[in-house]
């Protein structure tokens, strides 16, 4: 298969779920606060509730996050439309909406913001919401250039595929593994995403052989960010904008 390319550069700097550690995390906040801080990149999760809709949530349950109890996949629309995603992290964010795709997808546009959305599913959900998630991006994007989809699920990555044929994909190792060029050139992804602290120079070195771009997680030291660049690593995700900012 042939990769589809980005129809912008890739950032170097992505916000970590909308705005890092400044934000409740996943939240319409995060990602005014990102632009504020003249960030040009944003990553955000997307899960499916019980309804089939898409919404930004990292956990599969709602308690570390917002004000509500239970699994993501449980909770019908109308009530995750009832839950405070902001108080948790500071009184400022008190009312904070959980944020649905469309809304994110939007505010991001409005703002001028690239996005990576990482699909997210809960155990068992895997391709429906990659399914799901592609065909959103189709239409919240139809006059915009695409987002980067990612995920540590190549199932979802699959299914994100089939429906849409012409997205940016980007495959999700905490530690690549030996046959990482494999999982890649399967579902013929752009991008490959990893943890920062495990990344060594013969993967950099043989993703740069492959025209493959390296994106890591999560960097919080504007150092540790320049030393990453200096070994090949196209761009990060971090939580604290603030130190790193858009290098």
């Amino acid at each position: 298969m042939i990769r589809p390319r980005l129809g912008w550069s890739l950032p170097r700097v992505f916000a970590h779920r909308c705005g890092g550690v400044l934000a409740p995390e996943n939240s319409l906040a995060g990602l005014r606060i990102a632009a504020r801080m003249g960030v040009r990149a944003v990553e955000f999760d997307v899960m499916l509730s019980a309804d089939g809709s898409p919404w930004l949530l990292h956990d599969e349950t709602l308690e570390r996050t917002t004000d509500g109890s239970g699994r993501m996949c449980e909770a019908n629309d109308a009530t995750l439309r009832t839950l405070d995603a902001g108080a948790h992290q500071h009184p400022a964010f008190f009312g904070e909406p959980l944020a649905t795709f469309e809304s994110a997808a939007l505010l991001s546009q409005r703002l001028g913001l690239r996005v990576n959305v990482e699909i997210k599913p809960a155990t068992g959900f895997e391709a429906v919401t990659g399914a799901v998630v592609a065909r959103s991006v189709r239409e919240l994007w139809a006059a915009a250039d695409l987002p980067l989809v990612s995920s540590f699920s190549e199932e979802a990555l699959l299914a994100a595929r089939e429906v849409a044929p012409e997205l940016p994909l980007g495959v999700l190792h905490e530690l690549p593994p030996e046959d990482w060029l494999k999982s890649v050139n399967r579902v013929a992804a752009l991008s490959l995403h990893c943890n920062a602290d495990l990344i060594d120079d013969a993967v950099l070195a043989s993703a740069r052989a492959n025209g493959i771009p390296v994106l890591c997680y999560t960097v919080n030291d504007a150092a540790a960010a320049a030393a990453l660049f200096g070994r090949g690593v196209m761009a990060v995700f971090s939580d604290r904008i603030d130190r790193v900012g858009d290098c």
